[in-house]
């Protein structure tokens, strides 16, 4: 068993360099292809953190009545935070709150003036709520209409932001969309092109799986060679997609970073370069064997 796995491994190693040109045209459909599957699950992440980033400016502000005690505030709090829909929860105190706004308007010497000349802090405690997904601040608003809240809540800025937070939500799910959608369609493109160009390889070698047939070849002998080849291109062509991946992120990362700081494709390839490389290889592998595995088959039941 082990000699007849030497064998087919040896068979697939001579074809490989036998079909020289066929050999390159396969790998570099294949490198093609890997590497836009690649790239399109970068730009995936990438989408995936521009929303987050779209996320991240949005919250809703809680302001509670003058008279209501600190106390009382962070108890709402810590039933908030309870929340599934709640990401993070930040107390702002009446003294937090005066600090923010003289620091925002300390250009406007008239205004902070007034400020300073009344008799006590007019400003609101609060508490800026983030959720999960932007699709979930109606929830949280619906939250607080408990009646026990009543008294102690001044008012919720969610009707002033409802519109904002509705746009970013569909914003949001449709750059999701499409980002898959484009990830499914090109990769579908790349397996089709790389199958395509494989069974034209295998095409060239049916006269040799015919003669391998009738001398009574197992069908696991005659196509055993085929599946090492594709095996072959496929790790030849995730080294050459790792070798144009590199330098293409170095070399487009700080300008995408211009334009959307924040997101920095180059530290992302780098922090995972195992894992993108043995993904790489995964594909790479997977994707030549079971191409030539179903590729041969038309020859292998002729």
């Amino acid at each position: 068993m082990f000699d007849t796995f030497i064998r087919i491994v040896k068979s697939g190693w001579l074809s490989f360099w036998r079909n020289k040109w066929l050999s390159s045209a396969a790998i570099s459909m294949m490198s093609l292809a890997i590497f836009s599957i690649t790239s399109l699950l970068l730009i995936n992440v990438l989408i995936g953190s521009l929303v987050i980033n779209l996320e991240n400016k949005i919250d809703i502000s809680v302001y509670f009545d003058l008279e209501t005690s600190e106390e009382d505030i962070l108890q709402t709090m810590n039933e908030l935070v309870q929340l599934s829909e709640v990401r993070s929860v930040e107390y702002v105190s009446t003294e937090e709150a005066l600090k923010r706004f003289k620091e925002k308007h300390k250009d406007n010497q008239v205004l902070i003036q007034s400020l300073e000349e009344l008799d006590s802090n007019p400003l609101e405690a609060s508490l800026n709520v983030k959720a999960q997904t932007a699709s979930q601040y109606g929830a949280i608003a619906d939250f607080f209409s408990q009646e026990k809240y009543q008294p102690i809540i001044d008012k919720i800025n969610y009707l002033e932001n409802k519109a904002v937070i509705a746009r970013l939500s569909f914003i949001t799910k449709t750059i999701r969309r499409i980002g898959f959608i484009i990830l499914f369609v090109l990769a579908g493109l790349a397996v089709l092109v790389t199958f395509n160009t494989i069974r034209l390889t295998i095409y060239s070698s049916r006269k040799e799986i015919k003669v391998m047939k009738l001398v009574g070849a197992s069908n696991w002998f005659a196509q055993g060679p085929f599946i090492v080849e594709g095996a072959l291109y496929g790790i030849i062509a995730a080294l050459i997609a790792l070798l144009i991946l590199y330098p293409s992120l170095w070399y487009l990362s700080p300008r995408i970073t211009a334009y959307l700081p924040g997101t920095d494709l180059f530290y992302l390839f780098q922090a995972n370069f195992i894992s993108i490389f043995l993904l790489q290889l995964a594909i790479g592998v997977v994707l030549g064997m079971v191409s030539s595995l179903v590729a041969i088959r038309r020859y292998l039941e002729a």
